[in-house]
């Protein structure tokens, strides 16, 4: 197994205005599970194909462990790769499927069966080695194509929206059994998804891009908590944090007419035009009398064991700032649309940002 390393990595497209991948540090621990997350066009595909030799490194280095594979060609990486749409021979069993890089490679038979079949194992296919793969589920097929990569026995897993093509309940159940495998092999992975809850769930940490940027590393919930800047604070998280336009004072950021205390000291020094962000957990229905934003019901997204209010504030003044706050309520609220009522934001579970750079105040 081997760490993985991009040093001031860049990937510049002729005729592009800027760099598909922009200047990318960003390290891999041996035996991390690492997501690379962003929307379409951020970025975070091209670097794992720069990692697999697929696209070229125009500037900085590659590292796999100790070497410089900047320059090396894909088959010398010791990489296994698995694809959005599994790429499998057609022809071919789940069995031959699953051994063919090692038949190329001049493995003996013997042997060569011995991965397939502890593979298959791993991957609960054992029932299923004969069959060809039209005979198998989306899920099942996903599986065959990580089978290949495992018997390789490579020093990194890459992994390009392996999910993608599965229907929701199968992919809650594969990320669920990716992750576990992962974790059982111990096998350095990289996953590029623009999928945030895939990324929360799964990886060890999760590298955010934009444009071309790494934006911000850190563990799941460490990205969730304490985002650097607006674009990590919109992206992580589902449904998305509120985002209020406020201006400081008095050591309150004001929303209309509405202030909220400032608890971190960085945030209540600021002056002029800040961001507030507020999750769907830092706001509570306020009882009578209680200051907060009066605001009529849109939609109650009922999910059994908690449920999410969609309200539109009805101060004048906040509907071009707030057109609709996101609010998650525990159990179930007996609310119906077009009703009245208060929301009331915890002051210390606001995020305040700097509206002009993004970048995080407090």
């Amino acid at each position: 197994m081997a760490s993985v390393s991009f040093v001031g990595a860049g990937r510049r497209y002729p005729g592009a205005q800027r760099p598909a991948v922009d200047a990318l540090d960003l390290t891999i621990e041996d035996g991390e599970f690492m997501v690379l997350v962003g929307p379409s066009g951020c970025g975070k595909s091209t670097s794992l194909r720069m990692l697999a030799g697929l696209e070229d490194c125009d500037e900085g280095s590659i590292h796999i462990g100790e070497r410089d594979v900047t320059r090396e060609v894909p088959k010398d990486r010791d990489i296994a790769m698995v694809f959005q749409n599994y790429a499998l021979y057609p022809h071919m069993s789940v069995a031959d499927n699953m051994g063919f890089a090692l038949k190329v490679g001049g493995m003996g038979k013997e042997e060569r069966a011995a991965r397939v079949k502890e593979a298959a194992r791993l991957l609960d296919l054992e029932d299923y080695l004969e069959r060809k793969p039209k005979a198998l589920s989306g899920g099942q097929r996903q599986r065959v194509a990580m089978g290949r990569a495992i018997v390789r026995r490579p020093e990194v897993f890459l992994m390009d929206e392996p999910l993608s093509n599965l229907d929701a309940k199968l992919r809650v159940s594969t990320r669920t059994q990716i992750a576990a495998l992962q974790q059982r092999l111990g096998v350095t992975t990289v996953y590029v998804t623009h999928d945030q809850v895939e990324a929360m769930t799964m990886g060890d940490r999760v590298a955010v891009m934009k444009d071309g940027v790494l934006q911000q590393v850190d563990t799941p919930l460490a990205l969730y908590d304490r985002p650097a800047n607006l674009f990590v604070a919109s992206f992580i998280g589902s449904p998305a944090m509120n985002l209020l336009p406020a201006r400081v004072g008095e050591g309150k950021a004001w929303i209309g007419e509405h202030g909220v205390a400032l608890r971190h000291e960085a945030a209540a020094r600021a002056s002029g035009e800040v961001t507030l962000g507020v999750r769907p957990h830092a706001w509570h229905l306020g009882a009578a009398g209680e200051e907060g934003f009066a605001a009529t019901v849109t939609v109650i997204e009922e999910l059994g064991a908690d449920a999410f209010l969609y309200a539109t504030p009805d101060d004048p003044a906040l509907a071009d700032v707030a057109t609709q706050a996101i609010v998650r309520l525990d159990g179930r609220p007996q609310l119906q649309k077009g009703e009245r009522v208060r929301l009331v934001i915890d002051p210390a579970a606001v995020h305040v940002f700097d509206t002009a750079s993004g970048a995080r105040l407090g």
